[in-house]
């Protein structure tokens, strides 16, 4: 494959970066071959693109340290990685940065049952969390559909959830404390395996930051005992207004789902016919599950389909056992990579009032209509954090255009019903320019003040969250 001849000023300066850092990092931990770093261009937002200077894959926090030290001293950008699964841009490079990878930082560090957490190098994997202690009985609650391939970097990065973050809360609810090296090159120690500390919450601060601050080497994690059991069941409605009033009554009536999933036609249509799953004809569908004892469960079941009867379902199918609870949730992990399979899609994260649920859907169907593109709805309906998947043609010209501003109101309409622009995937550079939709100059300037503490150059995942404009005038005024 032939690649692009890079500026003359650009093969020098990565020359001159290239051996700086090859002078004390082992041999495989640094990639600078053009066809090589071609794999970290883009990450899961693809329709951005660009190859980075070189890529780092350090193995210690102390490699990490030696790194951020070297680009701090030479003024060299730095892109943290986890495992590239980001939505919104979040890894995305520039070809004057590094990437800063963590993928091979991936050990367990320390299992503490009776205190309940376990700490682990934060290229670990979120599914191998529950890995390391499901024999005995433990499992860590975060669950983002990618947490098969999902680094714990990024899900700290962005704040994660996932399909039982209605109970069990996101990364921050199970986040006890974290070992960052700041841009100069700074190990610090925030939080631990103990109860929160006195003073400024800056675990609070990190958790969500998307790299702006620093990177993350190491996580102490809390771990909880499994549920005795677990069942889901299945709803199937004639409209999403129907199916989102249930999930606004389930929450008014006080019970606590481990999880509330929602599905519209076009997601139940592709993700039954991958997946064989069996789900009912209709025009949404809800999982909603519940966990506890025996007892438990049949309480809880009983109050959520009674409310569920009085929406009159098409279907309504309570698991029997594993087997039915298994198949009722298989579509679901399913739809990503089913809606994947049949069309170019755009995923969005925002989130709103529970209560707004009917509306917003009503609301992104007239926009579908007005903009001509086909709209697949997937996501945690107990906490209203919405994946609208926008159907669009990459090789037809304009379409990825009038997606985005499709995109872009969907957000904007979120916010204007009192939610925020992300839930889960952060902002990157997908929303960067959506910002000044929910925050005001003196909000964007305050949490620009913090990164002014932790990376006063501006070396640390440059280009996103805040809205380049903004970010210049204020170099401007600086210079």
């Amino acid at each position: 494959m032939e690649m692009p001849k890079p500026d003359a000023a650009i093969l020098a300066r990565k020359s001159e970066i290239v051996a700086g850092l090859r002078a004390f990092l082992p041999g495989d931990a640094l990639v600078s071959d053009p066809r090589e770093t071609l794999v970290y261009e883009c990450d899961g937002l693809t329709a951005y693109r660009c190859p980075p200077l070189a890529v780092v894959l350090p193995r210690t926090t102390d490699e990490v340290a030696a790194v951020l030290r070297y680009c701090h001293q030479n003024a060299v950008p730095v892109v943290p990685r986890g495992a590239g699964t980001s939505l919104a841009g979040g890894a995305l490079p520039l070809e004057d940065a590094i990437i800063l990878g963590v993928a091979r930082m991936n050990a367990v560090l320390e299992t503490d049952y009776a205190n309940r957490f376990i700490r682990v190098q934060t290229g670990r994997t979120n599914l191998s969390v529950t890995g390391a202690v499901e024999a005995d009985d433990f499992f860590y609650a975060p669950d983002p559909s990618s947490q098969l391939a999902c680094a714990i970097a990024g899900n700290i990065a962005m704040n994660s959830g996932g399909a039982h973050c209605l109970k069990y809360g996101v990364t921050t609810n199970n986040l006890l404390g974290v070992t960052m090296v700041t841009m100069a090159g700074e190990i610090i120690e925030i939080g631990g395996a103990h109860l929160d500390a006195g003073g400024l919450d800056l675990l609070g601060v990190i958790c969500g930051s998307e790299g702006q601050l620093g990177v993350v080497t190491e996580a102490t994690l809390r771990i909880l005992r499994k549920p005795e059991g677990a069942r889901p069941v299945l709803m199937g409605y004639d409209s999403a207004e129907a199916a989102g009033q249930v999930v606004s009554d389930i929450i008014k009536a006080g019970v606590l789902p481990v999880a509330i999933e929602f599905m519209d036609r076009p997601c139940i249509r592709a993700t039954d016919e991958f997946s064989g799953a069996g789900y009912p004809d209709c025009e949404a569908l809800l999982i909603v599950e519940v966990e506890g004892s025996d007892a438990e469960i049949a309480e809880q079941l009983g109050v959520i389909n009674q409310i569920a009867r009085k929406h009159d379902p098409v279907e309504l199918r309570e698991a029997g056992d594993a087997d039915e609870a298994a198949r009722i949730w298989l579509g679901r992990k399913a739809a990503f990579g089913a809606m994947g399979q049949i069309n170019d899609y755009m995923c969005l994260d925002g989130t709103i009032p529970v209560s707004e649920l009917p509306h917003v859907l009503k609301r992104i169907g007239e926009m579908s209509r007005e903009f001509g593109l086909d709209v697949a709805n997937v996501f945690h309906a107990g906490d209203g954090n919405m994946h609208p998947l926008i159907l669009f043609d990459a090789n037809k010209p304009g379409d990825l255009e009038t997606c985005e501003a499709f995109g872009a109101e969907i957000l904007k309409l979120c916010v204007d019903v009192g939610g925020c622009l992300t839930g889960e995937h952060g902002v990157g550079v997908e929303k960067r320019e959506l910002m000044g939709s929910q925050y005001g100059d003196v909000d964007l300037e305050a949490q620009m003040r913090v990164k002014d503490v932790f990376d006063p150059a501006w070396l640390l995942n440059p280009g996103k969250v805040f809205p380049l404009s903004v970010v210049s005038a204020r170099m401007d005024v600086a210079a």
